[in-house]
Order: C-alpha cells, then sequence, then structure tokens
C-alpha cells in the first residue's frame, strides 16, 4: 500500500514539474506585461508561503525549524527565487515565453560546468558531446536577427542565464544543505524567504505597488494560478522528488518544460516559433539528452539527502 501511495505520489509529482512548470511562463508572460515583475514574484511567493504555512498548521503539521535550516532557506529562497526566478520573470517583458523556456533548458549544460569548476568534476565523454551541442543549440536561439533586433532583449537573455546559473547552484546547494526534512514545510520557508527578499528588490528598484484588487482580472487569474499550483504545487513537487528519486529523472523535466511553454506561448499568446527556433530546441535538447545519460549524472547521487 505505502509502495503504491508512494509511486502514485512521484507520478504527480513529475505531472506538476513537467506541465504545470512548463505553463508558468505563459503566465508570468500574462502578468508581467501588466504589473511590475519583482512585485509579481513577492505577491505570488510570500502569498504561496503564507498558505502552506497555514495549511501546515490545519494539517497539524510541525514548522519548526533550526537557525542552521533558517539560514540555508534564506540562502535557497534568494538562488530560487530571489534570482533564479525574479530576473527570469524581469526577462519575459522582452522576451517570448517559448524562448525563455529554451534557453532554460540549458540549466543540465550549466549545472555539469559548475560541478567541474567548483568541484573539479570530470566531464565524461558523452557529456562533452553535450556541452558542445548545448553551446550550438544556445548560439542557434540567440542569434537570431528577429530576436537581437528587438528592444531589450539581449538583456533580457543575459538575465534568464543568470537566472540559470542561479538555480543550477541552488540545485547543488539544496542537494547538501541542512533543510527542513518535511518538503511542504521546506518549500514553505523558501517561498517566504524568497517572497520577502524579492519585495525588498522591488522597494530597491522603486517599483510601485499596487492592490490585487485593481488588477485585471486576466492578471488575477494568472496570479492565483501561479500561486497555487506554479508555487505550492510544482515547487513542493521538485524539492518531493530531489530527496525522492534520482537526479537524471528530475532533469527529464527540462525536455518536456519547453515543449510545454512554446505550445501554450503559441497558443494563447500568439508568440511565434520560427524554424531557426525548432532547429535550436532539437539542438539543445538533444545535448541536454547527452549530458542527461544514467552514467553522467551518476555524480549527482552524492547530493541526495
Amino acid at each position: 500500500m505505502g509502495k503504491t501511495s508512494n509511486t502514485t505520489l512521484i507520478i504527480l509529482a513529475f505531472f506538476a514539474i513537467y506541465v504545470i512548470w512548463g505553463s508558468t511562463y505563459m503566465l508570468n508572460k500574462m502578468a508581467v506585461m501588466e504589473i511590475p515583475p519583482f512585485m509579481l514574484a513577492a505577491y505570488r511567493f510570500v502569498v504561496a508561503g503564507l498558505l502552506i504555512f497555514g495549511i501546515a498548521r490545519l494539517m497539524g503539521i510541525s514548522v519548526a525549524i533550526t537557525k542552521k535550516q533558517l539560514g540555508n532557506t534564506i540562502i535557497a529562497g534568494f538562488l530560487f527565487l530571489g534570482i533564479g526566478n525574479g530576473v527570469v520573470v524581469w526577462a519575459l517583458r522582452y522576451v517570448d515565453s517559448g524562448f525563455a523556456a529554451l534557453e532554460i533548458s540549458a540549466q543540465p549544460l550549466v549545472v555539469l560546468i559548475l560541478m567541474r569548476l567548483l568541484q573539479g568534476k570530470k566531464i565524461k565523454p558523452m557529456s562533452v558531446v553535450g556541452v558542445v551541442l548545448g553551446v550550438l543549440g544556445i548560439y542557434l536561439l540567440v542569434s537570431q536577427k528577429e530576436v537581437i533586433t528587438k528592444e531589450g532583449s539581449v538583456m533580457g537573455m543575459i538575465a534568464i542565464f543568470a537566472g540559470m546559473l542561479s538555480w543550477a547552484y541552488g540545485s547543488l546547494f539544496v542537494g547538501k544543505a541542512d533543510l527542513p526534512t518535511s518538503y511542504f514545510v521546506n518549500t514553505g520557508y523558501q517561498m517566504l524567504m524568497g517572497g520577502f527578499i524579492l519585495a525588498l528588490m522591488s522597494l530597491g528598484l522603486g517599483e510601485t505597488w499596487t492592490s490585487p484588487l485593481v488588477w485585471s482580472g486576466e492578471v488575477q487569474l494568472a496570479m492565483v494560478l501561479l500561486i497555487v499550483f506554479g508555487s505550492i504545487v510544482a515547487f513542493t513537487s521538485f524539492n518531493y522528488l530531489l530527496k525522492s528519486v534520482s537526479p537524471e529523472k528530475v532533469a527529464t523535466s527540462t525536455y518536456v518544460n519547453p515543449i510545454v511553454a512554446l505550445l501554450l506561448g503559441w497558443y494563447f499568446l500568439n508568440e511565434q516559433i520560427s524554424m531557426q527556433s525548432m532547429l535550436a530546441a532539437a539542438v539543445l535538447l538533444t545535448g541536454v539528452y547527452f549530458i542527461n545519460t544514467k552514467k553522467t549524472l551518476a555524480i549527482f547521487e552524492r547530493f541526495k539527502r
């Protein structure tokens, strides 16, 4: 019974990081065209964090945390949400949601390089092929004339890379850090800490804060979906999977998220998908496949708790 229950949870968690997270690019794009990006992200994660703690209280789940764990959740919140999410939401003002998802699909490549630079891990031959293909795919993606000639697009691409770098480093940090054992509570603290950091960033940048009551109905709906599904459900699923299955399996979301984002952006936001973007996607995701081979990502096992 327990095994069946765990299997069901794992399947549902994969659905969350595959489909729900793939849809957050479109939802963020819809919202950020009307309201400031860091305010948007701060609202999203503070509310999500508070809701998680409220649910935990109703369920009788302890939210006790040590000072060390609190410090680690602040760091994780900053890496995953303050930079990893905040600057990407900012970039969505200047690039298409599908484009952003494709660029972020290179994250396994970045993780591999970080492990080489920071921990001296050797890059396997198959991964070398993956890195070469990944670099080629990124070049094909960002070199499109119709992309680089758009106002602010270059800064948007740089911001997305910074967010991807922060998220990749955060993934390595979380794998080794002392964090709350409850995936739900761990997510709640990361959301709340990340949300507070985003609020400070927003105020520091001089963004004008507005009440959700004055937002359009479309943005209000996008925010509700981002909070409930994109934050509470998907991020809790992500933390659960990081501790429950092998890293190469979690990394498969890298193949699915961009496809979901591209299709939703095309259907709902009328974003154009060029032939070069499709070629870049094929090359880039092939590179990610080579990087995500079981032999290559076996080195991630030591980062599991």
